[in-house]
């Protein structure tokens, strides 16, 4: 047990049939194929709160490294403006690598045990997990990348109302080129469903998400939203009325919030 703690081995089919009987005896629905589930979608299938080791102050300890205080008061805006933004989202963005083509993440963000907003997303066999941290009126998030083993990090303009929509923001990132080079992406982020409440059922979903194709069809986006993916900034730009920077503007349709009913929307 000892090595397939460490990871030196892995359990034989045998053994692992006998461990799974053993886990079914008291979680009835257990099969052999959730031992392929990540770590979260495991830990919520048992009841179990995905973050394992809570600090003193409230907070996991895998983001304990942030500045206390910087995470009191982001755990204090998640408790008053969280639920604005728990929900399962996809973001539009433009390839690094691959002129010409856009990309889709699928995933979901929610408001973990600890108070604060996890994100989880990902496509064809690359997930993105980290937090959410909302902060004078922008969203701000750390993720980490499992197959370039790299963070990326990203902002997002946040919305006045009670239920975000559309949010438009930028990515810094490694790209996944032999030079693996850092780039500024500008990327949209559209919610495509709410949370169902259970988070078992809301696990599945996400999971089901993953699998989707990340690839974007040429003529499934509008050239509208191309436009803002590909808009021009710099010099030139600027003398024209255009940005300096690549910034995200709270300006246009690309970040929009409504009530809860959806009657008014902004």
């Amino acid at each position: 047990m000892g090595r397939w703690a460490s990871g030196a081995v892995r359990p034989t089919d045998h053994n692992l049939s006998r461990i799974t009987g053993l886990v079914a005896s008291r979680q009835p629905s257990f099969t052999m194929a959730d031992w392929e589930r990540d770590i979260t979608s495991f830990a919520s299938l048992l009841g179990l709160d995905p973050i394992s080791s809570i600090a003193e102050e409230g907070f996991a300890s895998d983001i304990a490294v942030l500045p206390p205080a910087f995470l009191e008061q982001s755990r204090r805006v998640t408790g008053q403006r969280g639920a604005t933004y728990e929900g399962f989202w996809r973001t539009t963005r433009p390839s690094v690598i691959m002129r010409d083509k856009f990309f889709h993440d699928y995933g979901m963000i929610r408001v973990m045990a600890n108070g604060m907003l996890q994100v989880r997303m990902g496509s064809q066999g690359l997930v993105f997990e980290g937090y959410v941290f909302p902060a004078e009126g922008n969203i701000f998030s750390v993720l980490y990348d499992s197959v370039g083993a790299t963070p990326l990090f990203l902002v997002f303009r946040g919305v006045p109302l009670p239920k975000a929509d559309i949010l438009d923001g930028l990515m810094v990132m490694a790209a996944l080129n032999a030079e693996r080079t850092p780039a500024a992406v500008p990327l949209l982020l559209e919610r495509i469903g709410d949370l169902t409440g259970e988070d078992h059922e809301d696990d599945l979903i996400c999971q089901e998400l993953f699998t989707r194709n990340a690839i974007v069809e040429e003529g499934e986006i509008d050239g509208a939203v191309i436009d803002h993916l590909l808009r021009d900034i710099g010099p030139a730009a600027a003398e024209k009325g255009g940005d300096l920077f690549l910034m995200a503007t709270s300006q246009g349709r690309f970040t929009q919030g409504t009530t809860m009913t959806g009657q008014l929307r902004g």
